[in-house]
């Protein structure tokens, strides 16, 4: 919790006030018994009413103080915690937002949701109570023995034995369930990330009908979650039985000598009523000590968890901001890259291998092979949304790693191939990458991306409300809008990462008519799965387990490359074999 105290400077007023206005509260509250014993033996005892009428007045004064005090220390105890957890969360969402794709994969965007919601809450929670309980409890614990010892000292020795039985009892408990809340935060993790799979999956789950076999799955970790939280429930539920014996047994201890002490005339009745008022004061505090201490115990777990997302180093670091020199990207070159998800070197792992490839402005390179072969690897390497294993890329002979990561990711328009649209407007949505983009230049972008005439055809046009993810369009309207999206930055260098597999053909062909004019002034990376799509290309590149093992117009590879002949077979069948047949024929003649 220590290390988050940073987030707690900018309220330091609230810190500071809140705690006077509790220790005030407490002073009042411990006043009381004092004044109850007067009441008894001086105004019961005595039979002297007026002793009971300005005493009860006097009491009736410090209940109203403590009231005003206890309010004060709420609302700025509120007010400390309330905008404590809303910075750290903040932070922690200006922190995701740095992180590499492979940071993510590392802590799991389950977890990271763990983290920004559950454990922000138990940090924010443990402030309110510092400012308040861990305040009261200590100091009316504290206070109500030095009382209790300035009544009656023999008394108050009873009392400080019992407490160091309490204190012993409360650290063991402590120790053993502090390794328990670890593993209660993991599994919750695993309940959050199985149910964020299932509802992302929630169509494919319903198409082929698994909701019974994502139920069990889910029964799993959910039984995994309620098992280590009632194991440490168990520890949480043993604090107070324990605590309550043991100072009942006190309490019990205490009226028996008491009332000796009474009978001896050693101590009158009103400072014997006291007295106990004081040990139930001793009591309470005690009791809510110990539950606070279990809190603290757990979000101490909490803010770990926060603070390992904070301190982490993103595995992509951004070269040092120096002014831009322009966003006219004239090449991009891969030279020898190789890439792996694990970082490693080995050639058994690595995604991509031995990539060689330059492209100009005005090209198009096209990029086609089997599912998994790396073709989407590939160009997420070039604005750095993972890094290269071995190799560089550079753009105008910079390698990529030195350019600042804005002015990198400013000079790419990425359409990836999962359409990703956000709640809000579909102007909203075209215009996210430029937030300051016309009506006229969203419209134009749109129709470059054949989206204008389904828009304008929706009740409210470019004002319709996306719901989450885009659920209320269609796959293809989803991609047109994401194309869109790209267009409407005019980025030097383009990448399309299959990104036409929802349209018909007919809408295909004439996006890509339209993208023809722009394209020229762009370096463009088109990833396609159907030949259709690429054969037109300048250059065609063909990726197999990682490797380029051809490239070329579709001419040229129809004539040289293997791969890219079975991929055309599988496509255009007996067609697409005589097809071959002939190229091979001409070939060998020639």
């Amino acid at each position: 919790m220590w290390g988050l105290k940073a987030y707690l400077k900018p309220y330091w007023k609230f810190v500071l006030l809140g705690p006077l206005f509790m220790m005030m509260e407490v002073f009042f509250d411990l006043m009381q018994p004092r004044l109850a014993a007067h009441i008894v033996n001086f105004g019961v005892v005595e039979r002297d009413f007026g002793v009971i009428q300005q005493t009860g007045i006097t009491m009736a004064v410090v209940t109203l103080l403590s009231l005003i005090t206890g309010v004060g220390c709420n609302l700025f105890a509120s007010r400390a915690s309330q905008n404590f957890g809303a910075d750290i969360r903040e932070a922690l969402f200006a922190k995701i937002q740095t992180f590499s794709f492979e940071d993510i994969d590392r802590f799991k965007s389950g977890s990271l949701i763990t983290r920004m919601t559950g454990d922000v809450l138990q940090v924010q929670n443990l402030v309110q109570m510092a400012l308040q309980g861990l305040v009261r409890a200590p100091s009316l614990l504290i206070g109500s023995v030095v009382m209790a010892l300035l009544m009656n000292v023999r008394l108050g020795l009873i009392l400080l034995g019992t407490l160091l039985v309490l204190v012993a009892v409360l650290v063991v408990l402590i120790r053993f369930s502090t390794p328990l809340f670890t593993s209660v935060q993991a599994k919750l993790d695993s309940v959050n990330i199985r149910m964020q799979e299932n509802l992302a999956g929630i169509r494919v789950v319903k198409a082929f009908v698994r909701a019974r076999y994502e139920t069990e799955r889910f029964r799993e970790v959910n039984r995994d979650y309620t098992d280590i939280s009632i194991k440490a429930a168990r520890f949480i539920a043993l604090n107070t039985p324990i605590a309550t014996f043991i100072m009942n047994v006190c309490m019990v201890a205490i009226l028996l000598y008491g009332g000796h002490l009474v009978w001896d005339s050693s101590v009158r009745v009103g400072d014997l009523v006291a007295f106990v008022n004081y040990v139930v004061q001793v009591l309470s505090s005690l009791l809510m000590v110990s539950g606070l201490l279990m809190n603290v115990s757990q979000a101490n777990v909490s803010a770990r968890r926060i603070r390992e997302v904070l301190e982490t180093q993103p595995h992509i670091a951004s070269a040092s901001l120096a002014a831009a020199p322009g966003r006219s990207a004239e090449r991009v070159e891969f030279r020898d890259v190789s890439f792996s998800y694990s970082g490693s070197s080995d050639v058994r792992e690595q995604a991509l291998r031995g990539i060689q490839l330059e492209a100009g402005r005005g090209e198009t390179v096209a990029i086609i092979g089997a599912t998994g072969s790396g073709k989407s690897t590939l160009v997420q390497l070039i604005p750095r949304l993972y890094d290269v294993t071995s190799g560089s890329i550079r753009i105008d002979g910079r390698d990529i790693r030195d350019i600042p990561l804005p002015e990198l990711r400013g000079q790419v328009g990425m359409i990836l191939q999962e359409s990703i649209l956000f709640s809000g407007t579909i102007r909203d949505n075209i215009a996210f990458g430029r937030s300051d983009a016309t009506q006229e230049e969203i419209e134009e972008a749109a129709a470059i991306a054949q989206a204008h005439d389904f828009i304008v055809s929706l009740p409210d046009g470019y004002d319709t409300k996306l719901g989450q993810r885009g659920v209320n369009l269609s796959g293809g309207q989803k991609q047109r809008l994401s194309i869109a999206r790209a267009l409407l930055v005019k980025p030097p260098i383009l990448v399309m990462d299959d990104c036409m597999s929802a349209l018909d053909l007919a809408t295909e062909g004439r996006l890509r008519t339209a993208l023809q004019p722009l394209m020229k002034d762009s370096i463009t990376f088109l990833i396609a799965q159907r030949i259709s799509s690429v054969i037109h290309a300048q250059n065609i590149l063909v990726l197999d387990e990682g490797a380029i093992v051809g490239s070329g117009t579709h001419d040229e590879l129809m004539r040289t490359c293997a791969v890219y002949q079975d991929i055309y077979r599988s496509q255009y069948g007996k067609q697409g074999v005589a097809y071959v047949s002939q190229q091979s024929v001409s070939t060998y003649e020639g």
